[in-house]
């Protein structure tokens, strides 16, 4: 891996203490949670970046693009 860097939290009290209780490692669950958020993220904005591109690609009739596979198939 990379580089890595600090990056802290404040909870109250009340949320450490449950957590050493249940043996819970905060670092564990917050990576956790960064990386599925950093996810989530990245999905919308894919999704975006897709629904944008339904206004080109209706404009291509389904033998058109039926036919150009053919052709580049074909000329291989």
């Amino acid at each position: 891996m990379g580089k890595y860097v600090t990056v802290s939290v404040k909870v109250p009290l009340e949320v450490k203490r449950k957590l050493e209780e249940l043996g819970i490692k905060p670092s564990e669950v917050l990576r956790r949670a960064i990386d599925e958020e950093l996810r989530r993220r990245e999905l919308e904005e894919i999704e975006r970046e897709l629904s944008g591109l339904d206004a080109i690609l209706n404009k291509f009739s389904k033998d058109f693009v039926v036919k150009s596979i053919r052709e580049d198939r074909d000329s291989r």
